[in-house]
C-alpha cells in the first residue's frame, strides 16, 4: 500500500504564495473551512459563495497576498469547469433525453415486470444503477421515486425495503463513477486515469450497493415502517407519450459511455503504445467529451424519435436540461477554486511535512479528509474537490491504479454519514415522509454502510494491485 513518503515532498509540489508556518496554514484551514460551513448551515447562502468567501478568507489568514489568492482562485474556478464543465452539460442532456422521452420508463418498466417478491429489491438496484450513470443524484431521485412509491404501493413491500436500495444505486454511483462531477474532479486534480477508475469504481461499486442496498434494507423495513406517502405519486413522464424507446435501445444508450471509456482504458494496458493507430483511435473515441457527445447525438435517434419528438423539440429540452445545471457548475467551479487556493498556499505541502513520519496509509489519510469535509460542509462534492485539493501531492510517486484509488477513498469519504446540513438529506425525508430521527436510521446510516465498505474495499484493492 502507498505510504506517505519524504520524497514525495519534492514531486510536483506548487510554489506557496506565503512563507506561513505550519500552525498559521493549519488555523487558515480551520478557519476557511468553518467560514463555508457557517455560511452553508446557519445563514443558508448559497455553496458557490459561501465557497468564494470561504477561498479568500483562508488566503488572508494565511497570510497571501489578497490579488494572488484572488488569481489562485480563479484558476482553479477556471481549470475546474473547463475540465469537467461541459461533460457535466452533455449528462445533464443525456439524463433530460432519458427522462422526457419515456426511456427511463421503459427501463423501469421492463426489469420490474421480470423481477417480482424477493428479487424486488435487487431490481430497484439495477433500475438506479444504470438510470443513475449519466444523471445527477438530485435528478435520479425526482425520476425512481414515483417508481419506488408506485411499486411499494402495488406490491404491498415495505417503503424501505425498495427505496433504501434505489437509493443506494444512485448514491454509489454518484460518488465512485465517472462520469458523475465529483469523481471528475478528484480525477483532474490528482492526474488519475479515467478508464482505470472507471474499470475499479465498478469494481467497487458492485460489492458496495449490495451490501448497502437490498442487505441493509432488510434492517432498514424493520427499524422504519412507514405507509406509501400518497401525495407523493406524481404522473410519469411517459404517460403523456403515444410512444417510446425500446429497452433495448435505450439501453445501449445509456451504456455506450461507459464501453467506449472502459474500451479505452482495455486498450491502452494491451496496447501500451502511444504511437499505435488503434490506441490512437481509442484515445479520442474513449475521451469522456466525446463518449458522452456521441451518447446524446446517439440518443436523438433512439430516444427522441421513437417517442415522436421533432427537430422542433430539440432545442427546448437541451436548453431545459442545462438549465438545473447551473448551479451545480458553479459550485464545482468554486470548489476548484477553494482546492487551487489549499494548495497554492501550500497546505498540501504542509500535509506531507507533518505526515510524513505517519504509518497512516495515504488512501486512509484521503479517506479521513473527506470524511470530515462531508461531515463539516454536508455536500458530497465539496468534499471530493476540497479533499482531492488537499492530498493531490500524495499522488506524485503512485502507480497508475494506486492514483486511481486515491479517487476512489476521496469519493467513499465523501459520502460519509449525509445528515442535516446535506440537501439530499431533506429531499429523502420529505420524499418518503419521513421524521428526522427515521431518515438518520435509514438514509443516513446507509451513506455512512456505503462510505465505510467502499472505504475499506479500496484499502483492500491497493494491497494486490
Amino acid at each position: 500500500m502507498t505510504r506517505l513518503s519524504v520524497e514525495m515532498l519534492a514531486a510536483d509540489a506548487p510554489e506557496p504564495i506565503t512563507s506561513a508556518g505550519h500552525a498559521q496554514l493549519g488555523i487558515a484551514v480551520l478557519v476557511g473551512i468553518a467560514v463555508i460551513v457557517v455560511l452553508i448551515t446557519k445563514f443558508k447562502l448559497h455553496a458557490f459563495l459561501s465557497l468564494t468567501i470561504g477561498s479568500l478568507v483562508l488566503g488572508a489568514v494565511a497570510g497571501a497576498p489578497l490579488d494572488k489568492v484572488i488569481l489562485s482562485f480563479t484558476t482553479g474556478l477556471g481549470t475546474t469547469v473547463a475540465s469537467v464543465g461541459v461533460l457535466i452539460a452533455l449528462g445533464s442532456i443525456l439524463g433530460k433525453m432519458l427522462a422526457d422521452s419515456g426511456g427511463a420508463d421503459e427501463i423501469v418498466d421492463t426489469i420490474l415486470a421480470k423481477a417480482g417478491g424477493r428479487a424486488m429489491p435487487w431490481a430497484m438496484v439495477l433500475i438506479a444503477s444504470v438510470i443513475g450513470l449519466p444523471l445527477f443524484f438530485e435528478v435520479g431521485i425526482v425520476l425512481l421515486i414515483p417508481v419506488v412509491l408506485m411499486v411499494a404501493k402495488r406490491g404491498n413491500y415495505s417503503v424501505m425495503r425498495i427505496g433504501i436500495p434505489a437509493l443506494a444505486g444512485l448514491s454509489v454511483m454518484h460518488g465512485l463513477v465517472p462520469p458523475h462531477p465529483g469523481p471528475l474532479v478528484a480525477i483532474s486534480a490528482v492526474k488519475a486515469n479515467l478508464g482505470v477508475t472507471l474499470a475499479l469504481g465498478i469494481l467497487v461499486a458492485i460489492p458496495t450497493v449490495i451490501i448497502a442496498g437490498p442487505l441493509f434494507s432488510k434492517v432498514a423495513a424493520r427499524w422504519v415502517d412507514v405507509p406509501v406517502p400518497e401525495r407523493m405519486l406524481p404522473p410519469r413522464a411517459s404517460e403523456e407519450l403515444e410512444n417510446r424507446p425500446g429497452f433495448g435501445a435505450t439501453l445501449a444508450t445509456v451504456l455506450l459511455p461507459v464501453v467506449l471509456m472502459l474500451s479505452k482504458a482495455l486498450v491502452d494496458i494491451v496496447i501500451d503504445n502511444p504511437d499505435d493507430i488503434t490506441q490512437r483511435v481509442f484515445d479520442v473515441i474513449g475521451n469522456p467529451l466525446i463518449a458522452l457527445l456521441a451518447a446524446v447525438l446517439v440518443g436523438i435517434f433512439t430516444l427522441l424519435r421513437p417517442a415522436g419528438f421533432g427537430r422542433e423539440r430539440l432545442t427546448p429540452l437541451v436548453e431545459q436540461g442545462l438549465a438545473p445545471i447551473a448551479g451545480i457548475l458553479l459550485i464545482v467551479g468554486a470548489g476548484g477554486g477553494f482546492k487551487q487556493t489549499l494548495i497554492d498556499t501550500g497546505v498540501g505541502r504542509m500535509i506531507l511535512d507533518i505526515s510524513k513520519d505517519w504509518s497512516i496509509p495515504a488512501l486512509l489519510l484521503a479517506w479521513l479528509i473527506a470524511v470530515i469535509i462531508r461531515l463539516a460542509t454536508g455536500s458530497a462534492t465539496v468534499a471530493t474537490v476540497s479533499a482531492a485539493g488537499l492530498v493531490a501531492p500524495l499522488a506524485a510517486d503512485m502507480s497508475t491504479t494506486h492514483t486511481a484509488l486515491l479517487v476512489l477513498a476521496i469519493g467513499a469519504g465523501s459520502l460519509f454519514f449525509s445528515h442535516v446540513n446535506d440537501a439530499g438529506f431533506w429531499l429523502v425525508k420529505e420524499y418518503f415522509g419521513l421524521s428526522v430521527g427515521q431518515t438518520i436510521k435509514t438514509w443516513s446510516v446507509m451513506e455512512t454502510i456505503i462510505s465505510v465498505v467502499a472505504g475499506g474495499l479500496v484499502l483492500l484493492l491497493s494491497l494486490v494491485i
